[in-house]
């Protein structure tokens, strides 16, 4: 049963093993400013409960803010959400219609579809986590067997309205099969157990982002605390633990916006999301780009906070402005009075040359808060329904002046300057795989790649790997996969791009060895494993293929391509009453599944039931009117 772990309370025993193992290391760099102790690899997280047993009036505040309430279990206390009649959402592109209800302190999502008044298809997953304070927005979390996705249905609490979740629109509605991977789980809430055999299987969660978020690893500090060592903090720093406070205003900057600064990540190579500590450069573990705009400068991703307050002249100009010059991080923004705010403003806009010139009626209408005319409330680029303050301060714009044409001109990377051609095609290629699938990108790609002057490094063949997997240029792509030499490690999705070129290309005894190195580096994640029962039922090995799919279902039982292709092996057995049962609980899942219902029509058809199995031919017809496979069997039935 997938639960989340408590929070542990190390034994003493435990912490003073850990205290006298940092000795050396503390004298060794205490001169350096920006050492801390517990970035040390043998520190260790302790748990918010520890900080809490010194801590507790600063947890007690921290715990009403965005970052405490950040993620919960799905509960009536934590969900912000309207459960009236207004809750259906309609998506008209897919057909498929969300009702979200309660059921005996439950929170469920239906998924259904409607042939007029009639349910022709339902689906219902129970929800486990509730992502976002409910400051903005509400977001679903479902679990099976340890995997996490994302529910299609998110609330958006400032407008009051249910909808279908950001990037789930115009057609890109990926239902339940959108994946909470590291990175997404990186800014929403505290470091998980995360299992390293999969890209979204967590062995345990926690609620909420925690203290040592942005105080770093926690061990060092408990110990010398619970041992008697103290630090006099007004005389100099205690290095067992990052006090934000402490860090050079550039620093505080590169902590906040690990997470606000919402953009495209590429991380270094053999690094992990969890691998940045307060106190780190963001580029020593990630780098971030942000798209850049011709036109529409008012618009703005939601979660681009630092970037957009980098563009300010106060930031710019004053040399000593973080985000800690105006936010508490332990104080919930929705308790702090406005005078806390219009007071940092007023310390350097002060005397006759500083005063604010607007007139004191217009002034007046917007309270005379310096940050309601200078950071005004708008709408973001990335999510629906949402306003938030624009972090760019600046003179009010009239509207009249806004260029509201926006062109997309290139990415910025907004954490190494002058950044190397390879790094810029990573940061296109991400872009491209993660947020929208324009043919530009891989131009720009290519365009980077080609001006990379050492074309031998093993992350440079990777990134053409890359490259060529995505454009679906799998000649290409086995081309440069055949420059790698034996001693070249390869990474899992390496592994797996080249093995579904070698596939594509009809080549599946190599696609079967590449796709049985993917799983061996990951052998619980799903596509890998399916990729490799499909390599292996291609090459006739029809009973390892059979265990590949079988042990897809025991991990995840709703995973929809392992029951179809499971089907198969039924029907090649002639089992049609298994297989048949197999195909309608992939359908169960997903009514559009193309391969499942040509599956399902070949098995009606083989059966004698023509009639049954034209129409699901005709079915698919409608959802890919080029497939020829089924225009072959529609002609021969």
């Amino acid at each position: 049963m997938f639960v989340p772990r408590s929070y542990l309370v190390f034994t003493f025993l435990i912490m003073v093993v850990a205290a006298f193992s940092y000795c050396g290391q503390i004298r060794k760099k205490e001169s350096n400013e920006f050492y801390w102790r517990n970035h040390s690899d043998s520190a260790h997280y302790v748990g918010m409960s520890t900080c809490k047993q010194c801590h507790s009036s600063v947890h007690s505040s921290f715990m009403h803010t965005g970052m405490g309430e950040s993620w919960n279990y799905a509960t009536m206390q934590k969900s912000k959400a309207k459960f009236d009649k207004h809750a259906i959402v309609y998506d008209k592109i897919k057909n498929f219609y969300y009702k979200p209800f309660w059921k005996d302190s439950t929170f469920y999502i239906l998924e259904f579809r409607l042939n007029g008044s009639d349910t022709i298809y339902k689906r219902i997953e129970k929800i486990e986590f509730i992502v976002g304070s409910g400051q903005h927005t509400n977001s679903h979390i479902w679990n099976s067997g340890g995997y996490l996705f994302q529910a299609p249905l998110t609330f958006y609490t400032q407008m009051g309205i249910w909808d279908l979740p950001p990037g789930f629109e115009d057609g890109e509605n990926s239902r339940w099969s959108r994946t909470i991977s590291t990175e997404c789980m990186n800014c929403h809430n505290m470091y998980p157990d995360f299992n390293l055999t999969a890209e979204n299987k967590f062995t345990s969660v926690k609620t909420g982002i925690e203290c040592e978020r942005c105080h770093g690893p926690g061990s060092i500090h408990a110990v010398e605390k619970l041992t008697g060592i103290l630090i006099d903090t007004s005389k100099e720093a205690d290095r067992s633990i990052v006090n934000p406070r402490r860090l050079s205003l550039e620093l505080q900057t590169e902590l906040c916006q690990r997470c606000h600064l919402q953009g495209i990540s590429v991380l270094n190579e053999g690094k992990s999301f969890f691998d940045f500590k307060p106190g780190m450069f963001l580029n020593e573990v990630e780098n971030v780009f942000m798209p850049r705009y011709k036109g529409g400068k008012e618009t703005f991703i939601m979660a681009s906070h630092a970037d957009r307050m980098k563009q300010s002249k106060c930031f710019i100009e004053s040399k000593k402005m973080s985000c800690l010059t105006c936010h508490n991080p332990h104080k919930s923004v929705k308790v702090t009075a406005n005078e806390v705010f219009n007071a940092e403003c007023k310390n350097c806009h002060t005397g006759i040359n500083n005063s604010c010139t607007q007139d004191l009626a217009i002034r007046m209408k917007q309270n005379d808060n310096c940050f309601n005319c200078h950071m005004p409330v708008s709408s973001t680029m990335d999510i629906p329904h949402v306003t938030v303050h624009d972090h760019r301060i600046q003179i009010p714009i009239a509207k009249s002046e806004v260029e509201s044409i926006k062109r997309f001109v290139g990415l910025e990377c907004m954490t190494t300057k002058n950044p190397s051609a390879l790094l810029m095609a990573q940061g296109y290629l991400a872009m491209y795989e993660s947020f929208t699938a324009k043919s530009f990108l891989l131009d720009s790609a290519f365009y980077f790649l080609q001006k990379d002057k050492d074309r031998n490094t093993l992350l440079f063949k990777k990134t053409f790997i890359q490259y060529y997997f995505l454009k679906n240029d799998f000649s290409s792509e086995i081309l440069w996969a055949q420059k790698f030499s034996i001693t070249d490690t390869l990474d899992a999705w390496s592994n797996y791009r080249i093995g579904e070129a070698y596939l594509r290309k009809q080549q599946s005894k190599i696609a079967e060895d590449y796709f049985a190195k993917a799983v061996k580096q990951k052998p619980e994640e799903l596509q890998f494993i399916n990729k490799l029962g499909v390599a292996q039922l291609t090459n006739g090995k029809v009973e390892e293929a059979k265990t590949a799919f079988e042990k897809i279902i025991s991990l995840q039982p709703k995973y929809a391509p392992a029951l179809s292709n499971l089907a198969y092996i039924y029907m090649l057995r002639s089992d049609w009453k298994y297989s048949l049962k197999l195909v309608n609980e992939a359908l169960a899942l997903d009514p559009d599944y193309v391969e499942a219902l040509m599956n399902k029509a070949a098995i009606l058809f083989s059966t004698e039931m023509n009639l049954e199995a034209k129409k699901i031919i005709q079915q698919v017809l409608i959802l890919e009117p080029d497939n020829e496979k089924a225009k072959i069997a529609l002609k021969n039935m």
